[in-house]
């Protein structure tokens, strides 16, 4: 399939993954609409630093709005719906917006859908609707369970996207991430929050060290996001972007002192812990359907991904809050 001339809308483009799929698909010639969140400071997310923001059209909405949403969603072939509440610890204090946010958005979206028939919309989920691993590796076929009020406003999310391609026919495949990184990246999440720490002292504080996650570097992600558009048999298909490898957040934060050259010294912090039920203890991806279905693999590995992360937060420091923890 030929990117070029395609007519695409990126929701949640001003964000970590939304940018750079909507800067990839510019790159591939493109003609891209890119949704942001509306602010008082007419902010665009990382789009504002974007050497490709003049190349895309940029309209500031509210995804939690069926009107806003629709009028972005006109005259586009491809919806790749990646808007949402992504914080895990925020979820606990305002479950409510994550429903409103999470679910509403995604209901506003494959309904313009349906109403405009749209040629194809990827939907984007998330590896934490599966919970705390009952086998690995974790294909599409795993039970889920929503251990925080984000993994169940995305578990709904989803069932709302499937309800929509079931029920009325519109052409959707939902991709489920598993824990993508790089660039970018918010402080709400491990990687960057250790980066930050070892970019400025020697102590590193974290919550619970034991639970593993597969890791995938956001090139990978954006790489199967494509594949799911490009493809017509994935339609109706849940598929999972993950590494394939697991790795636990102590051993991940000795990796990245392993790389930045320096030991690092982990201090546990007992209010980064999520309640105890709520942790998800174990993350490691089936991406068998992917490789076959749509052809994907990820290319870059996690030490590489690593590396590159890295350098660019040494660059961009100033834009984070080392050992402030962010919820």
């Amino acid at each position: 399939m030929s990117w070029n001339g395609k007519r695409v809308l990126v929701t949640g483009a001003g964000g970590f993954i939304g940018s750079h799929l909507a800067e990839r698909l510019v790159e591939l010639g493109a003609s891209v609409r890119s949704l942001v969140h509306y602010n008082a400071l007419g902010a665009w997310g990382w789009l504002d630093q974007s050497h490709l923001r003049d190349d895309m059209d940029i309209v500031a909405g509210d995804i939690c709005d069926r009107d806003c949403v629709r009028e972005a969603m006109r005259d586009v072939d491809v919806v790749f719906h990646l808007a949402a509440l992504i914080a895990i610890p925020y979820s606990y204090r305002a479950p409510e917006s994550y429903v409103r946010t999470n679910v509403i958005g995604t209901l506003n979206v494959v309904q313009a859908a349906r109403e405009l028939r749209t040629s194809r919309v990827v939907h984007t989920s998330t590896s934490e609707v599966y919970g705390t691993a009952r086998y690995v590796p974790i294909d599409e076929s795993h039970p889920l369970q929503g251990q925080s009020p984000y993994s169940a406003s995305k578990l709904s999310a989803d069932k709302m996207a499937e309800s929509f391609h079931l029920s009325f026919d519109v052409p959707l495949v939902t991709v489920r991430p598993f824990n993508t990184f790089g660039p970018r990246q918010s402080a709400r999440a491990v990687i960057p929050t250790i980066i930050t720490q070892c970019l400025v002292g020697e102590a590193v504080r974290l919550g619970s060290l034991t639970p593993t996650r597969d890791l995938n570097y956001v090139s990978n992600t954006v790489a199967g996001f494509l594949r799911a558009a490009e493809t017509d048999a994935a339609i109706g298909k849940t598929i999972n972007l993950g590494s394939g490898r697991e790795i636990s957040v102590g051993d991940l934060a000795q990796l990245i002192g392993e790389i930045m050259g320096k030991p690092v010294q982990i201090e546990c912090d007992e209010s980064r812990k999520r309640p105890g039920a709520s942790e998800v203890e174990r993350l490691l991806a089936d991406n068998s359907l992917a490789r076959e279905l749509l052809n994907w693999e990820p290319e870059t590995d996690l030490e590489t991904g690593l590396a590159q992360t890295i350098d660019w937060m040494r660059d961009h420091l100033k834009q984070y809050r080392p050992g402030v923890y962010v919820i």
